[in-house]
Parts: C-alpha cells; structure tokens; sequence
C-alpha cells in the first residue's frame, strides 16, 4: 500500500472517530436533557400538588398562623389614650345583646371568672375576639395568639381573627376561661361542662336558642352575640387589623375599641371597678352604669 492511499485511510478514520465522538456527545445531551426534564416535569407536578392543596385549605379554612411580635403588641397594647378617645364609638346607646344579670357568682381560683363560648367558624365571634384580647389585656397578660379566620361558607366570610383555643392568661383581678366549641369547619372543638352549658342555656336566648358568642362576666353581665358588624373587618389582614388600633379617626378601630371598652365596663363590674386607673378611665365608669 502506497503512503498516499495510507495516510487516506487514517484520514478516513479520523474522521469516522470524530463523528462517532461528536454522535456519543449528542447522544449524552440528549439523555441529559431528557433526565432533566424529567426532574423539572417532577417538580412542576410537586409544586402543582402543593399549590392546590394549599389554595384548597385555605379555601376550606381561611388560613391560621401564629401573630408576628408587631401584631400581638399591636393588639395587647393599645394606648389608653386611644381608648379613651374611641369611647363607645359608633355602637348604639341601647339595644346591644349585652345586659346586667342576678346569678351566682362565677368564680374560679378565687377570682371573678369570665366565660366565653364561642367557635371558630363564627364571624361574630371573629370580630368579638379583638375587641376582648384588647379588654382583657387591660387587666392581665395574654398568653400567644394564633390567627384564624372564620368560616368561608358563613356570612361575612373568612373574617380575619383570632383564636381563644387553649389560650393562656393571668391576671390577679380574674380568669378568663375561653371555649372554642367547634372549629372553623363546625366540628366539635372544646367541650363545654354541665355546669358551662346549664349557664349558657340559662342566659342565652339569641335566636331562641344557644348562639356564638357567649360571655358570662363574673354572673353579673351577659353578652350573647357581637357588638359591632364583622362587615366592618372585610377583607383585612391580622396585621392591618392590629396596625389600626392605635388610629382613633379609623372604622375599624372606633368598632372594635368601642366594643372592648364595653367589654372592660362589663370586666369591672365583675371585679369591683379594679384597678381604678382602667375601672374609672375615659368612658369606662359611664358605659358601666348602662349594665
């Protein structure tokens, strides 16, 4: 063989080598962008999955979570000042399901004891739950608070709130004693006791029948529904609620202020108009002496 047909046919060879080289290459590619598609195409589903069953949870239940540090000192701290400028704010003067009573007294650990009965699918539990974290934190401390939000198949649907469920607090004026009865999807949450119940069904003739929410103060006040319309909370967040409440010109906050210090009138009451500096303050002495 000549050295010209040699050096042809290494040049045939290199260049078959090369193509197959460049085949192999192609052939990696291609299997490489077919793994990775796989794995983008896996996730997509993952991520898809997740979306809906978020958006399905938080259809059926509005959503929850802890309040962030801002919002629940936003909620507990509410400046007295405010307060008083507030007063009874748009509530009426007469005709609120709020009313002075002739019972027991209600006591646990030796302290005047308030009952509250209510659910987490309610929205008029749902604004009732501001304005007495903001009463009561007048008093004592409360413990965390998670936000819920009521029931999207009620009225005013999926009301921005807080939940009473498991909820801690101290005061030395009196106990605060928190039933959620069912939660955001009507199923029994808290049980109430025979003795919780006989009260609840004693005072409680809203609709003639038992309804959310119930408040038994110590059995001297009773409220048995809410003080102002949940309406007012629409389409509002945990954190724009609580971000109002140190604006005395808001809606919002002349409602729920308004309804706490009717809650705090009732809470003195209770108590005995103690501590004087939250029992004799702004418009607290004359609310109470409508109960």
């Amino acid at each position: 063989m000549g050295k010209a047909q040699r050096n042809r046919n290494l040049s045939a060879r290199a260049r078959i080598a090369e193509q197959q080289a460049a085949a192999r290459k192609t052939e990696q590619r291609r299997r490489i962008y077919a793994v990775t598609g796989s794995v983008v195409g896996v996730l997509v589903i993952i991520a898809a999955i997740f979306i809906v069953k978020s958006f399905q949870t938080h259809a059926k239940q509005g959503g929850t979570g802890s309040l962030t540090s801002s919002t629940f000192k936003g909620v507990t701290t509410v400046p007295a000042a405010t307060l008083s400028s507030v007063g009874a704010g748009p509530l009426p003067a007469t005709g609120l399901p709020i009313k002075g009573i002739t019972d027991n007294v209600l006591t646990s650990s030796g302290k005047p004891d308030m009952l509250y009965i209510g659910a987490e699918f309610c929205p008029y539990c749902a604004a009732m739950r501001w304005s007495m974290a903001v009463a009561l934190s007048r008093f004592g401390t409360l413990g965390p608070l998670s936000g819920i939000h009521s029931s999207s198949t009620d009225v005013d649907p999926n009301t921005a709130t807080l939940t009473f469920k498991n909820q801690k607090y101290s005061s030395k004026y009196l106990t605060f004693t928190p039933i959620e009865n069912e939660d955001v999807n009507h199923k029994p949450l808290q049980k109430t006791t025979k003795a919780q119940q006989a009260l609840w069904s004693k005072w409680d003739s809203s609709n003639g029948g038992l309804g959310y929410p119930f408040i038994d103060f110590g059995g001297k006040i009773v409220l048995t529904g809410p003080l102002y319309n949940p309406a007012v909370l629409k389409g509002l967040t945990w954190s724009q609620i609580s971000n109002q409440l140190s604006n005395p010109n808001s809606t919002v906050t002349k409602n729920v202020l308004g309804a706490a210090n009717y809650v705090t009138a009732a809470i003195c009451k209770m108590t005995n108009d103690t501590p004087s500096t939250v029992c004799k303050a702004g418009a607290i002495p004359s609310i109470e002496s409508k109960l």
